[in-house]
């Protein structure tokens, strides 16, 4: 018999029902059933409920005898295999299934579809659907379980003593989830502004702002094929950019390093053989030299001869003079 301080909880029309559950069939026998009544009316009244000395509450606990006998089982063992046959999906929605499940044993049992029974009936379905979820995420790897419970608006304190976890860890997931959150935000923010776009380019898009494959597939609803796709173009693309890029900086270092010697028209060699003396009056650095032949625009091919050869610039004077 069900005699804790947890009872107290409990309506008296389920305490009595699961008391007449545990009752056996010499209990119910014509000169055992008076008894039988009599003493579950007294662990009634012990656990706190007057059921002796309160003719309607004595009255309820004789009416449910009555009927169990009628129907030769016990409401709770009809309401137990009910319960017990839910699945998690089965409980999706605690009140739909409890107004089926009133409506289905309340054809047996029509006691059972007054509205004061209806609220721990619901208690019961909700209790059965934590049961289930607590067991499916003790079946799940990693965290899975932790975010199962957590989207499930399961309270902190039932969902860390249910998994065994410390509330640091659980504060951990939550911070990743809302990360997970803010990021699915920001993708429909992405997703809105290329709206009526084709696959090829919503992907495109995402890609290009550091989007997941994982969220690229789940939130703009293509499969992988069109991700290999993309990413096959986009290296294309980076490959031809990547070649543009090397030409123009070949062509800008040509541009920079001027003509060759023999492409130097004889007046600007003059010019220059004069600046690069007046630069090697100034400093005998390599370094130094070079940039301020830079600085003066003189051709790259001439200032390697005077850094390294800068007798050679009498030659090349006296062939530009003629």
């Amino acid at each position: 018999m069900t005699t804790s301080d947890a009872t107290k909880k409990k309506p008296l029309w389920l305490l009595i029902e699961e008391n007449i559950l545990e009752l056996g069939s010499q209990d119910l026998s014509g000169e055992n059933l008076e008894a039988s009544i009599q003493r579950i009316a007294g662990e009634l009244d012990n656990a706190g409920y007057n059921v002796s000395h309160h003719g309607g509450n004595m009255l309820q606990l004789r009416w449910a005898v009555n009927e169990m006998r009628q129907v030769g089982r016990p409401l709770m063992k009809d309401f137990n295999a009910a319960v017990a046959a839910f699945t998690l999906e089965d409980v999706a929605d605690p009140y739909i299934v409890t107004n089926k499940l009133i409506g289905d044993i309340g054809k047996t049992w029509p006691r059972l579809k007054g509205s004061e029974r209806r609220p721990e009936v619901i208690r019961i379905v909700e209790e059965t659907k934590l049961d289930l979820l607590i067991t499916k995420a003790k079946g799940l790897s990693d965290d899975e379980g932790i975010r199962l419970l957590i989207e499930e608006q399961v309270a902190p304190e039932v969902l860390t003593n249910a998994l065994d976890i410390t509330g640091e860890k659980l504060e951990q997931v939550n911070t990743e989830m809302e990360k997970e959150r803010t990021e699915r935000a920001r993708v429909e923010t992405l997703l809105e502004a290329v709206e009526g776009k084709s696959n090829e380019e919503k992907v495109k898009h995402l890609f290009e702002n550091n989007v997941s494959e994982e969220l690229i597939i789940e939130m703009a609803k293509v499969d992988q094929g069109a991700i290999d796709g993309v990413k096959q173009a986009m290296e294309a693309e980076l490959k031809e950019k990547q070649r543009l890029e090397e030409e123009a900086a070949a062509r800008k270092k040509e541009e920079a390093a001027g003509p060759s010697l023999e492409n130097i028209p004889p007046d600007e060699m003059l010019e220059h053989i004069e600046a690069i003396r007046e630069i090697l009056e100034f400093s005998d650095q390599e370094k130094e030299i070079r940039v301020m032949c830079e600085q003066s625009s003189i051709p790259k091919s001439l200032v390697d001869i005077a850094v390294s050869e800068p007798d050679r610039l009498d030659e090349f004077e006296k062939e530009a003079e003629g």
